[in-house]
């Protein structure tokens, strides 16, 4: 009989996570994704505006810690994101102490474009897929990602 702890042979969703994150961290990607959106942006910004967007908004250390670089590397790109007018720091309202980062209206404006590319290749992708498929992927995918960040290890 296994334990609770080996309940489960994740080898194969392990490879498949793996395969997808390294299809999703080619910068070809990325610039295929950027052209469909019809936006110019340096491919090392990229992330991070789509991350600000996401979860703005958010510390820079914060953001740092999710995107898994240094800070001071984080803060100078923050600073060239606000220098193009695609994001701004404010104080934070919990804490004045803490500046955190927001997108601007032309920001959102490249996101939701970003998005919207990303929509149509995303479409493609699942073009011969079955409805109930993609929704379940969908819908199991976001119950990973919850468990994940529940039960994932905290510096805090």
């Amino acid at each position: 009989m296994q334990d609770a702890h080996n309940k489960y042979d994740v080898t194969d969703f392990h490879g498949a996570l793996l395969d997808v994150l390294s299809v999703m961290n080619q910068p070809k990607r990325d610039e295929t994704l950027l052209t469909a959106a019809g936006v110019k942006l340096d491919q090392a910004l990229f992330p991070l505006l789509v991350a600000i967007g996401r979860y703005g908004p958010v510390g820079v250390v914060e953001l740092a810690e999710s995107l898994g670089r240094d800070y001071t590397t984080v803060s100078r790109q923050v600073k060239k994101l606000q220098e193009q007018g695609l994001a701004q720091k404010q104080p934070a309202e919990r804490d004045k102490r803490i500046s955190e980062v927001t997108l601007s209206e032309q920001g959102k404006a490249l996101t939701a474009a970003i998005d919207g590319a990303r929509q149509r290749l995303m479409n493609a992708i699942f073009a011969d897929w079955q409805e109930q498929d993609v929704k379940a992927l969908f819908r199991l995918v976001r119950q990973y990602a919850e468990s994940v960040k529940r039960k994932a290890p905290s510096d805090r």
